[in-house]
């Protein structure tokens, strides 16, 4: 399957895209004629029975799903949002999506009525397809009234009230969906996504059918996966980073994806899933890799692991150390965004490097510019752009919806600006600095937040930890930098009592001095339950310093 959509000779590669692309036709449909008892889908638990599917299976059942929805008068066009935690429907839903040519809109479970609102008004959405969990139904009950586009409620169950079509039911007696004439063009509209937001409201990112092509990268040559793979990403299905890791590469490659359907993350159990099922291939954000480091791993068998991968956010050098260690396996670092398919990352001919996220991808010609517009010297810090001036990579989005001034203030004279700051070295790695807007200038230096934070969190009180600039309490060198620290469970007690957690803080200071410029040490350090984050997870720096500025 890989070959019929990407040629590679070394590490040039060329997509192979058809004029009418479509992924729910042309390749589960596909592995389902040529394959048709080979595992697509592991699904499992902690509340129901394992399910296991076919290519064959879902082809099936995504026919179903789309003969459904279209019974609803959802069609061509149309936007559909999804808030179905890691429940089974996600996956044939997706499919059936495509299939009828309607655009989907994934979100996560974390959302508020409001968020449904503003979701709902900005994209005109027809559907909404939940899960049938009491607090889901009630915000989207709650949003409802205040949606003037929006046309049908369903829930996949199990409870399923009011006002709300019975996603079981109807495909249960929906006849199947037959392809018909029309034919989508492989760059018409296929998926949205609302951005994670962290200093402004969400924006709308529009990705073409052939988004799912340029995840090829992401499952070939990051996850490394052939079609003996059992891959396991870990993420909500309302993230981009769910289709990154449990659906379009995956499948094009042919390997078995295995989701793990639950409310309450515990390191342990899943660390009891990877040798239960043999996973092969696991991905996690760098957060996860923190908790998973405090398990005792000599209790798990984890001898089926061949590779680890992460992205989100840079991951700290002082887990990526420990991981190994403990598993005598690198962690491949990358980077993407919402806007963007896998554009750094550490490929099988990259050399992992503690911190760096790796070098570009193939498919995306990458550069770091200056704020003059020069392409920056190595050591010198710029922002990650994509030259698209000879072409557009066909992982890259189609624009901001509703919103072409966003979009030319973002992608202009050829050049997309990810906004994200980082240095390149003498190798040509690249090292993630911080967003644009997240640098502190203190005592006349540049200093980066996350170098910072790395530095924070290889003392092993920290769980997490955010570092922005507040103004200097003393008055002296007009910014100073601050870390907003959670601590593990172990020293909580310490930072109860006033006089160990002063303590505690010298005792952090002085480790981070130890192993970094003196001038970057954080000289506040403040204790939190948890930290701001996005509904995507990503730490709002914004919001901490918002309020640090209130104070």
């Amino acid at each position: 399957m890989l070959e019929r959509f990407l040629r590679k000779q070394g590490q040039e590669l060329e997509f192979i895209v058809p004029d009418n692309f479509n992924f729910a036709y042309d390749v589960v449909d596909v592995w389902a004629e040529e394959a048709p008892d080979k595992t697509a889908l592991i699904w499992t638990s902690d509340t129901a029975p394992e399910r296991r599917m076919s290519f064959a299976d879902l082809k099936r059942e995504s026919d179903k799903v789309a003969g459904y929805l279209s019974s609803l008068g959802i069609g061509r066009g149309d936007f559909v949002m999804l808030i179905l935690k890691r429940r089974l429907p996600f996956w044939t839903t997706m499919l059936a999506l495509e299939k009828i040519g309607a655009v989907a809109i994934p979100a996560t479970f974390l959302l508020t009525s409001h968020d449904i609102i503003y979701r709902c008004k900005s994209a005109e959405i027809k559907a909404i397809i939940c899960c049938g969990d009491e607090d889901i139904l009630d915000k989207v009950a709650e949003a409802e009234p205040k949606c003037p586009y929006l046309e049908k409620l369903i829930s996949i169950g199990p409870e399923v009230p009011e006002g709300f079509e019975d996603f079981e039911a109807g495909v249960a007696a929906a006849t199947p969906w037959v392809r018909g004439d029309w034919k989508n063009e492989s760059e018409d509209p296929m998926l949205m996504y609302f951005t994670s937001g962290t200093s402004d409201e969400p924006k709308m990112v529009m990705h073409s059918h052939t988004y799912a092509l340029s995840h090829l990268v992401t499952a070939a040559y990051w996850h490394q996966l052939t079609p003996d793979s059992i891959h396991f990403t870990y993420s909500d299905t309302g993230w981009g980073k769910a289709v990154w890791g449990k659906l379009y590469g995956q499948w094009i490659v042919g390997a078995t994806v295995f989701v793990y359907d639950h409310e309450k993350f515990v390191p342990a159990e899943l660390l009891a899933l990877i040798g239960k099922y043999h996973i092969t291939s696991f991905c996690a954000p760098p957060t996860i890799y923190r908790f998973l480091i405090k398990e005792h791993f000599n209790c798990f068998d984890l001898s089926s692991l061949q590779h680890c991968t992460t992205a989100g956010e840079a991951l700290n050098p002082s887990v990526f150390e420990e991981f190994h260690r403990r598993t005598g396996l690198w962690i491949h670092e990358a980077f993407g965004q919402t806007e963007t398919t896998l554009t750094l990352g550490t490929f099988p001919w990259v050399e992992p490097r503690p911190g760096s996220m790796g070098k570009p991808s193939p498919a995306y010609d990458i550069d770091i510019l200056t704020p003059d517009g020069r392409s920056a010297e190595p050591g010198e810090r710029g922002v990650i752009v994509i030259r698209t001036d000879k072409k557009r990579p066909i992982g890259l989005f189609l624009g901001y919806y509703r919103n072409p001034k966003l979009t030319r203030k973002a992608w202009h004279d050829g050049v997309y600006y990810t906004g994200d700051v980082a240095y390149r070295d003498e190798d040509g790695y690249f090292w993630f600095e911080g967003r644009n807007d997240d640098l502190i200038k203190t005592s006349g230096y540049r200093v980066s937040p996350f170098e910072v934070e790395s530095a924070v969190m290889g003392h092993p009180a920290v769980v997490e930890c955010a570092v922005t600039g507040i103004p200097d309490p003393e008055e002296v060198r007009g910014t100073v930098v601050k870390a907003t620290i959670v601590v593990a469970s172990e020293y909580k007690k310490q930072v109860a009592d006033e006089l160990s957690r002063k303590a505690l803080i010298k005792d952090i200071q002085g480790f981070v001095k130890r192993i970094t410029a003196p001038y970057k040490y954080p000289r506040v350090i403040e204790f939190a339950d948890a930290l701001p984050k996005t509904i995507s997870g990503k730490i709002r720096h914004v919001e901490i310093r918002e309020k640090d500025s209130k104070k």
